[in-house]
């Protein structure tokens, strides 16, 4: 779904790029499939830039997210198509966060057993299956839409 004005190149690239935000974020769900799969590393190389800034940056999280949203998502200056991605890559992240709350916090009476493995597991690949899809949409031009998540993000950015 295009709408609001065509996309241009930079619109995609940018709109694509605040996804490997989520993605990061989900590398330490998926530690337990990179030891049995180390083919999926590969993964892992576009997104060495981040980790030096998250690794070298106290609070880069933080600031990170307040510079998109404040910066971009809330700028309407921005083309619709950029805010769009970047609030629905904000989402993702804050879904990521909360999981990884629960999984801490119910971790701690039932150990680090399967389910909690197989919690994380889904979690990765969910964000890497949305991740992908959602990069390859922007770079078409086209709305990634992601059930609920994109209803929430349609309501944020106008």
């Amino acid at each position: 779904m295009v709408w609001r004005g065509s996309t241009d190149f930079k619109d995609r690239i940018f709109a694509a790029l605040v996804y490997l935000l989520p993605l990061y974020y989900a590398l330490p769900f998926g530690s337990s499939l990179f030891a049995q799969f180390p083919l999926l590393e590969f993964i892992t190389i576009p997104l060495i830039p981040i980790g030096i800034i998250y690794n070298s940056i106290p609070f880069a999280g933080l600031i990170i997210f307040f510079v998109l949203f404040l910066a971009v998502v809330r700028n309407e200056r921005i083309s619709h198509f950029i805010r769009f991605n970047t609030m629905q890559a904000i989402l993702l992240d804050i879904i990521l966060f909360l999981f990884g709350f629960l999984i801490q916090i119910l971790g701690q009476p039932l150990g680090a057993g399967f389910l909690i493995q197989t919690l994380s597991n889904v979690l990765f690949l969910g964000t890497l299956a949305a991740c992908v899809y959602a990069i390859i949409q922007s770079f078409l031009g086209k709305y990634a839409e992601i059930p609920t998540l994109s209803d929430a993000v349609y309501s944020q950015v106008r």
